[in-house]
């Protein structure tokens, strides 16, 4: 089977798509500039100005939205173009494919979206054969074929065929989960589906093509989109993309530019983005010559992936668990008097990436582990008192109350106004919002339900939200412009105007007020923000004045414990100011990226995942869990043949093949009988005796006695088991059936 059935031939881009995709990205940031309040790169001056690229993203925390961003910023810093690898399942979308076709994306067919239904039933005995599937009413040699995936329904899994034996027996390259669903269903027997094999040559010879020609490709070797806090494996797509281009064109020297995709709140409304670009990863001549070899080419391709995942965990800011993350805000927070106020947003991320490594390094020490106590503490008594620590200096517990007055009604009569200015455009943008909502709700639990991998699928709600609100907006806005058109017509108002150019008058500005009160807004945020530092100053000055005793001395002694490990692990860049002085970043003013009460929000769901893993790991020591080993975290290194075959090497996660493997609330469905109609009752039967004499093989539909009567058109079967009746009369139906039209 070819890799689709799309043309894959390279050629030339033409200078109209160009300017398409300059058009749509533009038209897609001016989105993006209003779903996100900030979105700010970090080492823009890295990116390669000319020669083949391979831009890989991650983490993968916001689905559609990650290719944009990445897209937008490598085109604004570094004027250059990326084309994305996309599944050819959403190719074929209306509009995620249109917009796919001009952003210059190549498509590429995943096995699991090929997958049609088998005929018949296979069994599988767990216990001595695992690798060895029984089909009864199956057409293997036909329907199947080596390299091919053969799939469990309900997602329970997939393999490879490695060897077809004859039409009711083949070969597996890995053996399904053994869990009590899956030895259920193999042992009973169960419908299965099949696809054929992909033979992606095309799809990477259009890749080796692109980038011999100077061009760059962006993708996300994780495989697909996440909301956990760690990096999932690289899928080997991506070392083979680089390593083949190299091989096949010795001239072609590629360069991979990691990209870290750091997100604050990234589902949220008005969030925070920060785009880093890491070093530039030149590939060695040597690792070339290894991929080329058929006996280290493997070890080539995991060397290129180690050195990937390198650079992209020194771009990304991850966490271990709540408490880490925890005392790294709070240190990041108090250190050196608020330092975090002097420096620009992509300072603040490697401020945090700095802060995790120190204590990843000396996390063991007493000193440590007793500063991290005091923390806990802190963030306790500050969520006692509901206040931010980035307001707690805002606290006057010794100014004369009289004068904080004046100022608490002064703020609470701006935020009154502000809140009046931004009603009617809140009022108007409303039902997007609240549809856009709803929908983005409804698919990440769709998403979560299909994913193995997601905790809460937030990766998907801030691309709804975008997506939904990109069509209903539109409408809504024309539908308003509508009305008032018509209001003004009949009342004889601006009748000057021609209709059309008062309806676009009135569009132009329903948008206009929509987008005046999302400024208003935000400015009343911040007002809201400070009002309770003022209203604690007035009722409680000595909570105030304990918490910030508290807090002066908790700053002094994280700023002392910085001071002294850092110059250790960072002795040529400790100091930030300088490091920022040398990046020559002007914009010293930054406001906070997020209060406390949004980091509970961002940690909660850390909090529940390490709960949930606990729990998991205790179920496993009292072995009612197994070991996961599923091969849907694979990186694809097995899947690479000594002669460099590039059929079914993953580019996209594999996970739907296996969302349910480990699922034990999965309530099974109710698996047909041999649906095949080709074949005549006598051909099911000796199938099935065929698949009862095979060695180790057991059933409980196995047939004490099986007889055939005098009688050239009946069969008479005798099971054991009441519960076989069904199958006794569907027999018998089919018989009368080919009789009757035999007469």
């Amino acid at each position: 089977m070819s890799s689709n059935k799309y043309d894959l031939k390279y050629e030339k881009i033409p200078w109209y798509r160009l300017v398409s995709y300059d058009l749509i990205l533009w038209l897609l940031s001016v989105v993006f500039d209003c779903f996100f309040r900030e979105i700010k790169p970090r080492g823009a001056f890295k990116i390669p100005r000319d020669g083949p690229v391979i831009f890989v993203g991650a983490p993968h925390h916001n689905q559609f939205v990650d290719p944009v961003i990445l897209m937008n910023q490598v085109k604004k810093e570094a004027n250059r173009r990326i084309s994305f690898l996309i599944a050819a399942k959403s190719y074929q979308l209306k509009v995620v494919g249109t917009l796919a076709k001009c952003q210059l994306s190549i498509p590429v067919i995943r096995p699991q979206d090929t997958l049609t239904k088998g005929n018949g039933k296979i069994f599988i005995n767990m216990q001595e054969e695992p690798l060895k599937v029984i089909g009864v009413g199956t057409k293997f040699t036909q329907d199947c074929m080596v390299k091919g995936l053969l799939a469990l329904p309900q997602s329970l899994g997939a393999s490879e065929i490695t060897e077809i034996i004859s039409d009711t027996e083949l070969y597996i390259r890995k053996e399904f989960k053994s869990t009590d669903q899956i030895k259920t269903l193999l042992t009973k027997g169960t419908s299965f589906k099949k696809a054929d094999k992909i033979d992606q040559k095309k799809v990477y010879k259009m890749v080796f093509d692109h980038l011999s020609d100077g061009n760059c490709i962006g993708i996300f070797p994780e495989g697909g989109s996440h909301d956990r806090p760690d990096l999932l494996p690289l899928k080997a797509g991506v070392a083979v993309m680089a390593l083949g281009a190299m091989e096949n064109n010795p001239n072609c020297n590629v360069k991979i530019v990691p990209c870290g995709m750091n997100y604050f709140n990234a589902h949220k409304f008005r969030s925070r983005a920060v785009v880093e670009f890491g070093d530039p990863l030149e590939i060695p001549i040597e690792l070339v010559k290894k991929y080329s070899n058929p006996e280290t080419n493997r070890e080539a391709v995991r060397e290129l992936l180690d050195l990937i995942t390198t650079g992209l965990k020194a771009v990304t800011v991850t966490c271990e668990d709540y408490e880490t993350l925890m005392l790294i805000q709070a240190a990041r927070r108090l250190y050196a008097g608020n330092l975090v106020q002097q420096l620009p947003l992509p300072l603040i991320v490697e401020m945090n990436r700095r802060l995790i490594i120190g204590y990843q390094h000396y996390k063991n020490l007493p000193q440590i582990q007793k500063l991290k106590e005091k923390v806990l503490n802190y963030n306790e008594f500050l969520k006692s008192l509901y206040l931010p620590d980035h307001d707690v200096e805002n606290c006057k517990e010794s100014a004369n109350k009289i004068v904080i007055l004046p100022i608490l009604i002064f703020r609470i009569m701006k935020l009154l106004c502000l809140c009046i200015l931004s009603l009617p455009g809140a009022i108007l943008f409303s039902p997007v919002f609240l549809v856009s909502k709803v929908i983005a709700n409804k698919k990440a639990k769709k998403a979560l339900a299909n994913s193995v991998v997601k905790i809460a699928a937030n990766d998907v709600i801030a691309t709804w939200k975008i997506l939904v609100s990109m069509v209903w907006a539109p409408v809504l806005y024309s539908f308003y412009a509508s009305i008032g058109t018509s209001y003004c017509y009949r009342h004889n108002i601006l009748s000057s105007f021609k209709l059309l150019w008062l309806w676009i008058l009135l569009y132009v500005l329903g948008v206009l007020v929509t987008y005046s009160a999302l400024i208003f807004g935000e400015q009343g945020m911040d007002i809201f923000k400070s009002i309770r530092p003022l209203y604690l100053s007035i009722l409680s000055g000595s909570s105030i004045c304990e918490l910030k005793k508290m807090r002066h001395e908790l700053s002094e002694e994280i700023t002392e414990v910085v001071n002294t490990f850092g110059p250790e692990l960072f002795p040529k860049d400790f100091n930030l100011l300088e490091l920022k002085d040398r990046l020559k970043i002007t914009d010293s003013k930054v406001n906070y990226v997020d209060s406390d009460e949004e980091e509970d929000k961002k940690t909660e769901e850390l909090r529940n995942r390490r709960l949930q893993n606990r729990k998991k790991k205790k179920l496993k020591q009292d072995g009612v869990l197994e070991n996961d080993n599923s091969s849907s975290v694979s990186d694809g290194l097995s899947l690479l043949n000594s002669d460099n075959s590039l059929t079914n090497l993953p580019m996209f996660s594999d996970y739907p093949l296996y969302k349910n493997a480990n699922n034990p609330d999965l309530k099974l469905e109710l698996q047909s009988n041999f649906n095949s109609t080709a074949n005549s009752t006598v051909s099911i039967v000796d199938d099935y005796k065929y698949a009862l004499n095979q060695p180790h093989f057991s059933s409980p539909l196995r047939p004490t006695h099986m007889s055939k009567s005098n009688s050239s058109d009946q069969i008479e079967l005798n099971f054991s088991n009441n519960k076989s009746k069904n199958l006794k009369d569907r027999i018998k139906q089919k018989m009368r059936a080919n009789r009757n039209s035999d007469n």
